[in-house]
């Protein structure tokens, strides 16, 4: 029933049942009854005959088994790029197979620059990501070889001896990178990575796509802090460190929402409630949190909402090129006459709902406008039947996710997610790191929580 389709998205309808759960995971899967006190929570559940209805029908491992398939078979899904299509065929279809009327709705995006890193000789962690940013002024689509030698600060470059045929790194500064890059490529450097300045903790610096060159006769890459540190402690150790790496540069880019229907009792112009989650990720990024863990939510609850009946119409969407600035759900909203967007009575996001840093007790109930709505309330009283009320905070005013695409024109929305107590702002060290895996932070036993939260708080709405 799908509307839009790639040829990419039949090779991965079953990929999900050939993945396995063997990946190695921070918890056990879930393992409590309905009625069981669940971890973390202070009391036990006092759930109605609806809540028990979803809770029953949810599974982890489904999930699981999607999460797997984006962040492990296609790993970073950069908005517009081959890698975010493939993400969504495969979500279109799994929409499709649940029953419902899926469309993909496409918008263009700006274009993308993407370096690889080979390690030639398996001298480098292989349970990361060695995805990172290309520059966009450097030498695009081609590959380049060669031992990596360290010239410390790019603002004071030591320059050893043998740079000619070389891959170079060091710390980048924007004002000293021109400079730099040209003196590297004269003498004879046939590529160049630059390292990103250390953040604070909890925060890692992301991999980035270096600006400010014109026309560089050498690839340049900039890479995230965890790969800066690995490099740099291979180099501490051994001999030699020979790396391959390769630029591509992206252009005439579309990006794709992926949407699924099901028409509820109401009929045609009935109320809409809308589950949802962005399926994008940063560079260098696999994405397993953010947002993997809230795209296989919302596919799990469109799995189990198929076979349950409700007032409302269901709409089951993930979003893509969230990352450039919520690109996607602003223009989803944009097309939506007022009549449409009077008829949503809660849009529930979803975005990093499965870390499994120790620190992420708290479950964030995130309003653009600070103020509460029909999302956060109805979140609210599933926390409370589910025993996880003193989790639970908010309305705290946060944008900076799709729901704020809804909230600015006045629809009721709101984001949830797992964070440090500290602040919303606290977020787990591989946020948009290479090290965002599943076996580094994914936590099973918060996603089905997530799951159960938001299911039992949408049937509630849906059912009215």
């Amino acid at each position: 029933m799908t509307e839009r389709s790639g040829l990419s998205r039949r090779g991965l309808l079953g990929a999900a049942a050939g993945v396995t759960a063997a990946t190695a995971l921070t918890a056990a899967t879930p393992a409590w009854g309905v009625d069981d006190l669940r971890p973390g929570a202070v009391n036990k559940p006092k759930l109605d005959r609806y809540d028990r209805e979803i809770v029953s029908g949810l599974s982890s491992d489904r999930a699981l088994q999607h999460l797997q398939v984006l962040s492990e078979k296609i790993g970073p899904r950069i908005g517009g790029t081959a890698s975010e299509k493939r993400a969504a065929d495969y979500i279109a279809g799994q929409l499709d197979k649940f029953g419902y009327r899926t469309r993909l709705e496409p918008f263009p995006v700006a274009d993308k620059f993407l370096a690889q890193i080979t390690d030639v000789r398996g001298m480098l962690p292989d349970d990361i990501c060695w995805q990172a940013g290309a520059a966009p002024g450097g030498k695009l689509d081609v590959t380049v070889e060669g031992p990596v030698r360290d010239a410390g600060a790019a603002t004071a470059p030591v320059w050893p001896a043998d740079v000619r045929g070389a891959i170079v790194i060091a710390d980048d500064t924007a004002a000293a990178r021109p400079a730099f890059v040209a003196e590297a490529a004269s003498r004879g450097a046939v590529g160049v990575i630059l390292l990103p300045a250390d953040q604070v903790y909890p925060r890692r610096a992301s991999a980035f796509s270096p600006a400010g060159l014109t026309d560089a006769p050498i690839p340049v890459i900039g890479v995230a802090q965890v790969q800066k540190r690995l490099i740099r402690e291979a180099l501490a150790v051994v001999t030699s460190l020979p790396l391959k790496i390769s630029t591509s540069a992206h252009r005439g880019l579309i990006s794709n929402n992926v949407i699924g229907e099901r028409r509820g009792k109401s009929g045609t112009n009935g109320p809409i409630v809308m589950v949802s989650g962005h399926y994008d990720s940063v560079i260098g990024a696999p994405g397993a949190n953010d947002d993997g863990s809230g795209t296989v939510l919302t596919m799990e609850l469109a799995r189990v909402f198929s076979r349950i009946p409700t007032n409302a119409t269901l709409r089951f969407a993930l979003w893509g090129s969230e990352e450039q600035g919520l690109i996607g759900s602003r223009y989803h909203v944009a097309q939506l006459a007022q009549d449409q967007r009077d008829r949503y009575q809660a849009v529930f996001q979803n975005d990093m709902v499965a870390t499994s840093w120790d620190p992420a007790v708290t479950y964030w109930l995130l309003s653009f406008t600070g103020l509460a709505n029909a999302a956060t309330d109805s979140v609210r009283g599933a926390g409370q039947r589910l025993g996880y009320d003193s989790q639970l905070v908010g309305p705290v005013q946060r944008g900076a996710s799709d729901h704020q695409s809804f909230q600015e024109v006045g629809i009721a929305s709101a984001n949830f997610s797992w964070r440090g107590e500290i602040a919303p702002s606290y977020l787990e060290p591989p946020y948009h790191s290479p090290e965002d895996t599943i076996a580094k932070n994914v936590s099973l036993e918060r996603l089905q929580v997530s799951m159960e939260l938001i299911g039992c708080a949408a049937y509630a709405v849906a059912r009215q």
